[in-house]
């Protein structure tokens, strides 16, 4: 009796699998599709915020798979749902579908001609990361996954979202902003998955790490209050351009003397320093911008405590004053170590298992961490560089995706829902 349960469990078993692996060909069959889209995508660019036509043609494709679909998500996000035949949990599946403030060099049929104004400047505007890919694979995933509905068991969220790089100034947007219009609700959402295509890693690679993968991401500004001078008598001011340079120094020994390295890497970074009119006169104030990365919450505590102790400390000693303000841009991307534990056989199974990798943690961030915050998710890299390629820096005008790397993210995100849903 023993041996006939055995022998028919393992036979259900193989049945629910080939249940659940979609013929190859149906594959094969869309890839020009996606390959189409992310063309035209990436041709008609939109900044954050401003994805109109970039969420209309997502939600066209949508309607027209017969998928329910809700648009005017934080502003432009689109979502889709696809209810299976069969009751189960509810899987999410995000792409981000914003472009960047980059006016594109590459030579290219498809090439981005679009120019804007972005805080007061004309420039170009170019998918220089790869959002354009994400979509149009998610746009695939959703056109197989609707056809085999009868072999879903639960329901498959398609999250589609703007303002990944970050929402205009004074505006709300991203991840965030679509968990406070309830995006993982009705009906919640138990566990999330994402990608992102890197430029650096070869066509048919995935890179994936448990836990902290991208850093926690801080903006912060400082203000510094001197006291303005002549150029020729330093000593009748107090100078903002020195005090700025020794917080800047300050700032450093926060990471080398005070962050347990060993345990994680971080980063403090002043991207810009704005103060002076004339080069004979010492000014009455300056003001910093930078970032923050870290890939500990300890660490991220830490940190941010001894910057707002520093600061006001450091300018003090120098005779004038100053001010620190931080704002949160994205929290750790942290893959669920139980999650991607179970997920990581789907990601072998479909790339093969020499071109599923470990990979260090970036100091790069992601806002798709919000979500993680909520619900466990699972988030990899895609391989985009052709395999004899040179690589390409993201967020530059010479930014490339090889094509050719898209259908291996439509077969690992259709793959990833199917086994979590139905094994």
């Amino acid at each position: 009796m023993k041996s006939y349960l055995l022998a028919t469990s393992i036979l259900f078993c193989g049945l629910l699998s080939a249940q659940t692996d979609i013929p190859a060909e149906e594959f094969a069959n869309i890839e020009d599709k996606v390959i189409e889209w992310r063309r035209d995508i990436h041709e008609h660019p939109e900044l954050s915020n401003r994805e109109f036509k970039t969420a209309e043609k997502i939600a066209e494709h949508l309607q027209s798979l017969g998928i329910e679909t809700k648009t005017g998500i934080a502003k432009t996000g689109v979502v889709g749902i696809l209810k299976g035949a069969n009751p189960g949990k509810t899987v999410a599946l995000r792409a981000d579908i914003d472009a960047l403030p980059v006016t594109e060099t590459n030579d290219l049929p498809f090439k981005s001609e679009v120019t804007t104004e972005f805080l007061g400047q004309k420039t170009g505007v170019m998918h220089a990361c790869g959002h354009d890919t994400h979509t149009a694979i998610l746009m695939g995933v959703a056109e197989i996954l609707s056809k085999h509905k009868d072999q879903i068991n639960g329901t498959v969220k398609f999250i589609f979202q703007p303002a990944e790089e970050g929402p205009p100034p004074g505006e709300e947007g991203g991840a965030s902003l679509m968990i406070k219009e309830g995006v993982l609700k009705n009906p919640d959402v138990d566990a999330i998955f994402g990608l992102h295509i890197n430029a650096a890693t070869p066509v048919g690679t995935i890179k994936y790490k448990p836990e902290g993968t991208m850093a926690a991401v801080e903006r912060f500004v400082i203000n510094v209050q001197g006291k303005q001078a002549h150029g020729s008598a330093p000593w009748s001011g107090v100078d903002p351009i020195l005090i700025s340079a020794k917080i800047i120094d300050g700032l450093q020994t926060i990471v080398s003397r005070n962050a347990e390295l060993t345990e994680s890497a971080s980063v403090i970074t002043v991207g810009k320093i704005t103060s002076g009119v004339r080069f004979n006169i010492i000014p009455e104030s300056a003001e910093m911008i930078g970032t923050v990365r870290t890939l500990d919450p300890e660490s991220k505590k830490l940190i941010l405590k001894r910057m707002r102790e520093l600061v006001p400390a450091i300018a003090e000693a120098y005779g004038g004053e100053a001010t620190i303000e931080i704002q949160n841009n994205t929290a750790i991307t942290f893959n669920d170590p139980g999650l991607t534990e179970k997920m990581v056989p789907t990601l072998k199974k479909v790339a093969g298992e020499e071109n599923v990798k470990l990979m260090k943690a970036t100091t790069g961030g992601e806002d798709f961490s919000f979500f993680q915050e909520e619900v466990p998710g699972l988030y990899f890299f895609l391989g985009g560089m052709p395999v004899n390629g040179e690589p390409t820096r993201h967020h530059t005008p010479e930014f490339f995706i090889d094509d050719s790397g898209l259908l291996l993210g439509v077969k690992t995100m259709t793959q990833l829902t199917l086994d979590y849903l139905n094994n």
